[in-house]
C-alpha cells in the first residue's frame, strides 16, 4: 500500500497544450478530406487514392487526443495519492463540450436535408442519443460520421470505470499502470474475433463499439502515463525510456510514415467503404494506434537527457499560430458539419457524386464548413461552456461561504476535459 498522504485534490500541473489545438485543426481536416475523397471518387487514383482513403486514421489521432488530455487528471491523482477526479464534474462537462452543438446539426439534417428528411423517430432518438452503433440502420444522409463520436461519448462513459479499475496502482505502484494500458490495448485487439460470436441485429456493427477502437485511446492513455509521470517525478525505467523515445521527432516522423504507408496496403482492409477480416480490423487498429502515439508522443513529450524544451509556442509554430488555434477552436464544429456541407455541395454546384473535381469540391466545402464552425462555436459551444463556469464557480463559492470543503477538489481539477476535441 502507499505511504503517502492523500490530499484534496489532484496537484497543478500543464492544463493547457496550444500545439494539441492546433493538432485538432489537422485532424478534422484530415477526416474532411478523406470525405471529399470518397465522394468525389479520387479514392480510386493509383497511389494517391489509398493515401486521401486512409486519412480516416484521423479518427484514430482524434481519439488519442481525447485519450491523453481526459486521463491526465487521473494521472496526476496517482502520482501524488490525491482523491480520484470528481466524476459529476467530468460528465457536465462532456456533456456541454458535445451535445448542445451536436443536437443543433441533427435537428437541421433531419428536418432540411433532402436526403435524410422523413426519418423515423428510431433514427431520432438514435442520432439525438448517439446511439446509432447500437441501432440497426440509424446512420443516415449527412450524419454518417457521427458513428465515431458515438464511439467517443461510449469512451467518456468508460473512462472513469477505467480510472477506478486501476485506482489500486497509485503512489509507489503508480509505475504498474502504463504496462496494464500497453496490455489492455493489446487484449482489445482481439475484439473482432469476439465481434463475430455476438449475437447483434443486422445492420449492427460491434467492431463499431468502443472496444474494438480501444487501441487509438490507449495510445493517448500511455502517452498521458508517461509524460504525466515526468512532471509529477513519478518515472521509471520503462516509462523514461517511452518518452524519450516518443521524444525524438525523427523517429516518430519514421513510426508514422511507416505505419500509415502499411496501413494503406490490404493488410488493413479496404479503403473507403467494404468489409474487413477480422485480422485486417486488427491490423487496422494496431497501425491506427501506432500513427496516434508518433504524432502525440513528440508534442507533449520533453527533450530527451533532461534537457528542457523551448516553450510550445517556439518549438511547434506551426500548430500554435493564429490560424490554427483558430481552426482548432472549431475543430469540433467542422467535424460535426462537414458531411451535411457537402451533400449540400453536390446539390447547389451540380456536381455529380463520383465524378471528379475533388479541388473544387474541397474548397467549397472546407470554406462553408469552416464558416459554419466558426458562427456555431461563438453562438453555441463557447456559450454553453461559460454557463457551465458560471454555474460552477457561483456553487464553489456558496459551499466556502457555507465552510464546506466538498467543492475544492472540483474547482482545481484540471479544466483540460472542456476543452478536449471529438
Amino acid at each position: 500500500m502507499s505511504t503517502q498522504p492523500v490530499t484534496d485534490a489532484v496537484p497543478e500541473y500543464r492544463r493547457f497544450f496550444p500545439q494539441l489545438e492546433g493538432m485538432r485543426a489537422v485532424a478534422a481536416l484530415g477526416v474532411l478530406t478523406t470525405h471529399v475523397a470518397f465522394q468525389t471518387g479520387a479514392v480510386r487514383t493509383p497511389i494517391l487514392g489509398p493515401i486521401l482513403g486512409r486519412l480516416d486514421l484521423a479518427v484514430a489521432l482524434f481519439f488519442a487526443l481525447s485519450g491523453f488530455l481526459l486521463w491526465r487528471n487521473w494521472v496526476a491523482a496517482a502520482h501524488r495519492a490525491a482523491r480520484p477526479p470528481s466524476v459529476r464534474r467530468y460528465l457536465r462537462h462532456r456533456f456541454v463540450r458535445i451535445w448542445p452543438a451536436y443536437v443543433v446539426v441533427v435537428v437541421v439534417v433531419l428536418t432540411l436535408l433532402p436526403e435524410a428528411r422523413g426519418a423515423d423517430l428510431t433514427v431520432w432518438l438514435a442520432n439525438l442519443t448517439l446511439t446509432q452503433v447500437f441501432v440497426p440502420l440509424s446512420l443516415t444522409a449527412g450524419l454518417t460520421q457521427m458513428w465515431s463520436l458515438s464511439v467517443e461519448v461510449a469512451f467518456y462513459l468508460l473512462l472513469p470505470i477505467l480510472g477506478f479499475a486501476l485506482w489500486r496502482l497509485r503512489g509507489v505502484r503508480a509505475d504498474a499502470r502504463t504496462p496494464v494500458l500497453l496490455g489492455l490495448g493489446v487484449l482489445s485487439l482481439g475484439w473482432a474475433w469476439v465481434a463475430q460470436l455476438l449475437p447483434v441485429p443486422d445492420g449492427v456493427q460491434p467492431t463499431n463499439w468502443v472496444f474494438g477502437h480501444l487501441p487509438w485511446f490507449v495510445a493517448g492513455l500511455v502517452v498521458a502515463e508517461v509524460s504525466g509521470a515526468a512532471e509529477l517525478g513519478g518515472s521509471t525505467r520503462f516509462t523514461r525510456a517511452i518518452e524519450r523515445v516518443g521524444a525524438r521527432r525523427g523517429w516518430m516522423l519514421v513510426l508514422l510514415v511507416v505505419a500509415y504507408g502499411l496501413a494503406c496496403t490490404p493488410i488493413a482492409g479496404p479503403t473507403g467503404l467494404g468489409d474487413l477480416a477480422p485480422w485486417q480490423f486488427a491490423t487496422k487498429m494496431a497501425l491506427g494506434a501506432l500513427c496516434g502515439f508518433a504524432i502525440l508522443a513528440p508534442l507533449v513529450c520533453e527533450k530527451p537527457f533532461g534537457r528542457r524544451s523551448r516553450s510550445a509556442r517556439a518549438q511547434f509554430r506551426f500548430l500554435t499560430s493564429p490560424v490554427m488555434m483558430a481552426l482548432g477552436r472549431w475543430s469540433y464544429g467542422i467535424f460535426i458539419w462537414h458531411v451535411a456541407v457537402l451533400a449540400v455541395v453536390f446539390g447547389l454546384f451540380g456536381i455529380v457524386p463520383f465524378s471528379g473535381d475533388s479541388v473544387l469540391v474541397w474548397a467549397i466545402t472546407a470554406v462553408v464548413t469552416i464558416g459554419i464552425s466558426a458562427a456555431a462555436y461563438a453562438f453555441i459551444e463557447e456559450p454553453a461552456r461559460q454557463w457551465l463556469r458560471r454555474r460552477e464557480s457561483a456553487r464553489i463559492h456558496r459551499r466556502n461561504v457555507d465552510g464546506s470543503d466538498d467543492g475544492i477538489a472540483e474547482a482545481i481539477t484540471s479544466d483540460t476535459a472542456t476543452s478536449a476535441g471529438s
